[in-house]
């Protein structure tokens, strides 16, 4: 936190002379006093003093709305909505536009938030306790010392928001600076879930995020300096430059995070699960590193890979019944080359094989959920059935590669398709490839080369496509529902 935190900013909060009485600005809350607490212990109680707050009915709440409405719209009559101090607890604010106004010390804890607009709003030290915030904006809020504890904000936009710690002040009977509100001073997001959303550039330090759901969420350039992530779940988050300087991560999840460029000092790792992430460069034996879960390194020509492919082959040709299915579970063969092996319907979730060359291997129906393939070369490759669930293949050449569905004989289920939901396939090379009936929801392919591919009956419903090249494509019967950017 810099220095410039230290002191009350923004016209937010007065200060407290000799005398213990208060100044205030124009803007500050009546009766309290907004302040970041850094540097500098203030009297406590041995529990924070309750706020006496304002209760507002959901009648008030509807009037201020339609007030705030016509002061942004410049009409006469109309006032900057204020909820400082209010009580707002299990109130309808549905959708409502409320960009820039002023909830310091609010209690907004089970109120109904989806929709809202809530940009550049003043929510310092507010009590969003179980609050439903599902695609809410929330961008530039200042949200210091706010508690989301419980909170909902699955695809709520939080683009540099300052959700770092703070706690807010009001004086005692003697005029002594006193904290307020609840049992927190940094910013609380415990047990929140925040699927997919956007906190990209966010001011996060000392925040305490313990075992939220960040699946799927941007945290892109987010500053988590000291802030608490322990057990937290950020499976398929991008986190590409981060800094989690003195961050705790200690048994976090980080399967297909995106890694690259991420600030790593001091910080600790102790059990978190790091199968499947995706680094621009990682010292594995840098000292961060060394209780964390991280994949273990295979000679692609060493004894045990000879001995295993033996024993898999023998399975294969047995169907089971003799030699010993293949698995390379959380094993790490970057860089080394594996073509033309037949490893189908191998245990490979969690695989490391950037920068492989993996040229006609046979991988039918080999199980590769999570397995970082960037940049690996799969031409040619039979993956008929593969599962490659938020497996990334960033960069990857799969040109003429085979994903399309396996005839399973015998088995009740006759056409084994391909799935690759939730994939990274950014700038990959699939073309003249067969994905006929692939399942590819959720996928990013963006930039990616599709030309004269087969997506025939293919399911790419919420796929990103921009930059997408889809000349000569075969798109018949393929399921582009959600999907941005199609470019046909």
């Amino acid at each position: 936190m810099s220095s410039g935190d230290k002191s009350m900013t923004d016209g937010k909060a007065g200060s407290a002379g000799k005398s213990g009485k208060t100044t205030r600005t124009r803007d500050s809350m009546p009766g309290t006093l907004a302040e970041q607490a850094t540097g500098h212990e203030f009297p406590r109680d041995d529990r924070p003093t309750s706020l006496r707050l304002r209760k507002l009915s959901q009648r008030d709440v509807d009037q201020m709305v339609q007030s705030h409405a016509q002061f942004e719209s410049g009409r006469t009559g109309g006032a900057r909505a204020s909820f400082a101090g209010c009580d707002l607890r299990y109130l309808d604010l549905k959708g409502v536009d409320l960009g820039g106004a002023d909830f310091t010390g609010a209690s907004l804890s089970h109120a109904d938030l989806r929709h809202a607009k809530l940009g550049s709003a003043n929510l310092f030290a507010c009590d969003l306790r179980h609050a439903d915030l599902r695609h809410a904006t929330l961008s530039r809020a200042d949200m210091r010392g706010a508690c989301l504890r419980g909170a909902n904000l699955t695809d709520a936009v939080l683009q540099e928001a300052d959700l770092r710690d703070g706690v807010l002040l009001k004086p005692d009977e003697r005029g002594n600076l006193v904290a307020s509100g609840f049992e927190t001073t940094s910013t609380d997001a415990a047990t929140a879930t925040a699927l997919r959303a956007d906190l990209s550039n966010a001011k996060m330090s000392n925040a305490f995020v313990v075992q939220t759901d960040l699946t799927d969420a941007n945290l892109r350039n987010v500053r988590l300096n000291r802030a608490d992530l322990s057990h937290a779940n950020l499976t398929g988050s991008n986190l590409e430059g981060a800094d989690l300087t003195e961050a705790n991560l200690t048994g976090a999840i980080l399967h297909g995070a995106v890694l690259y460029n991420v600030i790593f000092s001091n910080t600790q790792l102790a059990d978190a699960d790091l199968a499947g992430a995706a680094f621009s460069n990682m010292d594995r034996d840098a000292p961060q590193f060394r209780d964390a879960r991280l994949p273990k390194v295979l000679d692609a020509l060493g004894m045990e890979m000879r001995t295993m492919l033996i024993a898999h082959d023998a399975w294969i040709r047995s169907s089971g019944r003799q030699g010993q299915r293949a698995v390379l579970t959380r094993r790490d063969a970057s860089g080394q080359s594996l073509s033309g092996i037949n490893l189908s319907a191998a245990g490979m979730e969690f695989v490391v094989l950037t920068g492989c060359d993996l040229s006609r291997m046979e991988l039918l129906m080999s199980d590769m959920a999570f397995a970082d393939l960037r940049k690996s070369d799969l031409s040619q490759a039979d993956m008929r059935g593969v599962t490659l669930r938020r497996a990334n293949l960033t960069g990857a050449n799969l040109t003429g590669a085979r994903l399309g569905p396996i005839n399973i004989i015998g088995s009740n289920v006759q056409r084994w398709t391909a799935h690759l939901e939730h994939a990274r396939l950014a700038q990959a090379n699939f073309r003249g490839a067969d994905l006929s009936f692939a399942a590819m929801m959720h996928t990013d392919l963006t930039g990616a080369d599709l030309r004269d591919a087969n997506l025939r009956g293919a399911d790419l419903q919420d796929a990103i496509l921009t930059d997408a090249d889809l000349r000569g494509a075969d798109t018949r019967d393929t399921d582009f529902r959600g999907a941005q950017d199609v470019a046909l």
